[in-house]
C-alpha cells in the first residue's frame, strides 16, 4: 500500500514563486539573465500595452500602467516562476463594450471588483477547477476573440471615416466598415502595411529581434520625415503622460457595484482562465509547476493596484510569457524589471509616442489576432470528432456573433454532456473466461507496471477515463518524475475513453521526453484512444505503439541497453 502524500499547507500554497526563486541561492548571474529578459519583454510589452489599450476604447497611458503596476504585483507575488501580468488581447472585447456602457470609471470600477473577486477564488483555492474548462471551448473563445480584434483593427487599418461610432456587434460593425470604403486612405493601408510586412520579415530573418518595437518605429520614423496624412497617438489622444498617477478609488456606492457586478464577473471568467493557461504553458515550456490558487490571488490584487492607478484589465499573457522563458529568464524577477523598464521608458520616452501613427498600432494588433487563433489546434478538433467540433465551432459562434460569457458557458455545458455521452458508451461488462477485444483468445493477469520498472525504463498505467478534469493531475504525475530514464511505457490498456485535452496533455509529455533524449512507448491503447491520439499527433517518431504492455516493456529495455 503506497502512502499518501500529505497535503500541502496553507503557507506552501500561497507562497509566492519570487520568495522560492530567491531561496536556491539566487546570484549575480541570475539577476543579470533576468534583467535581459526583463528588457527583451519590456520592450515587445510597449507597442502591444498601448495598441491593446486603443483598441480597448480607452488613452494608451492606461495599457501602460496596468503592465507597470499589474505587472510587478504578479511577478512579485505570484504563483507563477515567468508570468507576465499585463493587458491582454483576448480582454479587447469585454473592456471596450464596459467603456462604451459605463464610461472609464466603470471600467475601473468592474476592474476592481473582478481583482477583489480573483482574490477570493485564489484564497478559496478554487483555482484548481478552472482546469474543468474543455480544450476545445479555449480553442473557441480564442478563435473568436481573435477574429472580434482584427475586425476591430479595420478601421484604422484602412484609414477609414465613419458617419457615427463604430458599432461594437459583429455584423453591424462589418456592415459600418463596408459603407465607408470609399473613405480609405492610402497613406494609412501604406503604414499598415509596412508595420505587418516589417514584423514578418523581421520574424523570419532575425527572430529574437523586438518586431514589434522595430515595425512601429520604423512607421513613425517614415510617417513623420515623409509628413503623411494618417492618425497617430497625439492627433486623437494628446500624447502619453511621462509619469504614474495618484492612485485614488473608484466610486463604491452600492447602486454603482450592482450595475457593473455582470463586467466584473465577465472579467474574473477570463482572467482566470487566461491568466492559469499562461501558466500552464509556462510550464511546459520550462519543465517547472506554478500554484494556480497563489496565481490567482495575486491576479486579483494586481487588478485592484491597477485600477487604482487607473489601469484597465491585467491577466497573465501567453505570448509575453512565453518571450520571457525564451530570453532566458531565472524567475519572478525578470517580470519586475520588465515593470521597471517600461516605467523608464514612459519617463524617458512619452513624448515620442505622440508620433506613433494609430494605422501601424492596428498593424501591430492585426498580426497578434492572427497568432493568437490558434489555426492549428482549430483544425485538428474540427477533425478530431463529431462532438468536439461541435463543442468548439458553438464555442466560437456564440463568442462572435452573441457575448464572450455566453460562448465560454454554452460550451463548457456542452463539453460536460459530451463526456457524459463518452462515458456511458464506454461501459462495458467483462467476463474473466472470453478473450480480451484484441480478439487473441488469451486471458492477461491484470498488469502492474511497479514489477516492470527498473532505474532506464519508467512505467506507468493510466486508469480510468482520461478527459480534461483528468488531465492536469496526469500531467502533475508524469511531470513529478523525479529520474531521467532512456524510455518511458504508458499503459493505456484500462483507459475507456479520452479527449482532446487528455491527448494534447500526452502528446505535451512526449515532447518533453523526447527533448530529454527518452523513448515513449504507448501501450494497450484501444482503437478510438489510439485514433485520438494520432489525431493530436501523438505518432511516430515521437512514440511509438506497441499493442500489449509488456511487448512494450521489452521494447523499451531493448531501447536503453541500446542507448547505454
Amino acid at each position: 500500500m503506497v502512502a499518501r502524500s500529505p497535503d500541502p499547507s496553507f503557507v506552501e500554497l500561497f507562497t509566492p514563486k519570487l520568495v522560492t526563486v530567491l531561496r536556491e541561492r539566487y546570484g549575480l548571474a541570475d539577476l543579470k539573465a533576468d534583467a535581459v529578459a526583463g528588457l527583451t519583454v519590456a520592450i515587445v510589452a510597449l507597442p502591444l500595452s498601448m495598441a491593446i489599450a486603443i483598441a480597448s476604447g480607452v488613452t494608451p497611458d492606461r495599457g501602460l500602467y496596468a503592465s507597470i503596476v499589474g505587472g510587478f504585483i504578479v511577478s512579485a507575488l505570484g504563483g507563477s516562476r515567468f508570468q507576465i501580468g499585463s493587458p491582454a488581447g483576448a480582454f479587447i472585447v469585454l473592456v471596450a463594450a464596459t467603456v462604451a456602457q459605463h464610461g472609464v470609471d466603470g471600467l475601473l470600477l468592474a476592474t476592481f471588483l473582478s481583482g477583489l473577486m480573483l482574490l477570493a477564488i485564489g484564497l478559496l483555492r478554487l483555482g484548481t477547477f478552472i482546469k474543468y474548462i474543455p480544450y476545445p471551448v479555449t480553442v473557441g473563445f480564442t478563435a473568436g476573440i481573435a477574429m472580434i480584434i482584427f475586425a476591430s483593427q479595420l478601421k484604422d487599418l484602412l484609414g477609414l471615416t465613419l458617419d457615427g461610432p463604430e458599432p461594437g456587434p459583429f455584423i453591424p460593425k462589418l456592415e459600418a466598415l463596408g459603407r465607408a470604403l470609399p473613405t480609405a486612405g492610402a497613406a494609412a493601408i501604406a503604414v499598415a502595411a509596412l508595420s505587418v510586412g516589417t514584423i514578418l520579415l523581421v520574424r523570419r530573418l532575425r527572430p529574437h529581434w523586438p518586431s514589434y518595437l522595430i515595425a512601429v518605429a520604423l512607421a513613425s520614423i517614415l510617417a513623420v520625415i515623409l509628413q503623411l496624412p494618417v492618425e497617430t497617438i497625439g492627433t486623437r489622444f494628446g500624447g502619453v503622460p511621462s509619469s504614474l498617477p495618484a492612485p485614488h478609488l473608484p466610486d463604491l456606492s452600492w447602486a454603482r457595484i450592482q450595475e457593473m457586478l455582470p463586467a466584473a464577473l465577465s472579467f474574473t471568467l477570463l482572467g482566470g482562465i487566461e491568466s492559469l493557461l499562461s501558466a500552464v504553458v509556462a510550464d511546459s515550456m520550462s519543465g517547472r509547476r506554478h500554484r494556480s490558487n497563489c496565481e490567482l490571488v495575486a491576479q486579483g490584487l494586481a487588478n485592484i493596484a491597477s485600477s487604482l492607478f487607473g489601469g484597465i484589465c491585467v491577466t497573465g499573457t501567453i505570448a509575453r510569457t512565453a518571450t520571457n522563458v525564451r530570453a532566458g529568464a531565472r524567475g519572478p524577477v525578470s517580470g519586475i524589471l520588465h515593470s521597471v523598464f517600461l516605467l523608464l521608458f514612459m519617463m524617458a520616452a512619452a513624448p515620442l509616442a505622440a508620433f506613433i501613427p494609430l494605422s501601424a498600432l492596428a498593424g501591430v494588433l492585426a498580426v497578434v489576432a492572427w497568432t493568437m487563433a490558434e489555426k492549428h489546434q482549430f483544425g485538428i478538433l474540427i477533425r478530431a470528432s463529431v462532438g468536439d467540433a461541435v463543442v468548439l465551432l458553438a464555442t466560437f459562434g456564440l463568442v462572435v456573433f452573441r457575448d464572450l460569457t455566453e460562448g465560454i458557458l454554452v460550451g463548457f455545458g456542452l463539453g460536460a454532456l459530451l463526456f457524459l455521452h463518452r462515458m456511458a458508451q464506454a461501459v462495458q461488462v467483462d467476463r474473466p473466461d472470453i478473450a480480451d477485444d484484441r480478439g487473441n483468445g488469451d486471458v492477461r493477469p491484470p498488469y502492474d507496471p511497479a514489477l516492470a520498472t527498473d532505474r532506464d525504463v519508467v512505467a506507468y498505467k493510466i486508469s480510468g477515463a482520461f478527459f480534461f478534469g483528468a488531465a492536469a493531475g496526469v500531467a502533475a504525475a508524469l511531470d513529478r518524475i523525479g529520474e531521467h530514464p532512456k524510455a518511458y511505457v504508458v499503459d493505456f490498456s484500462a483507459v475507456p475513453v479520452i479527449d482532446s485535452t487528455a491527448a494534447a496533455t500526452i502528446e505535451g509529455f512526449a515532447r518533453k521526453a523526447r527533448r530529454q533524449g527518452a523513448t515513449v512507448y504507448i501501450a494497450g491503447a484501444r482503437r478510438p484512444i489510439l485514433r485520438a491520439l494520432l489525431t493530436h499527433g501523438v505518432r511516430p517518431p515521437l512514440v511509438r505503439f506497441k499493442s500489449d504492455p509488456a511487448d512494450a516493456l521489452a521494447a523499451a529495455r531493448r531501447a536503453a541497453s541500446d542507448a547505454a
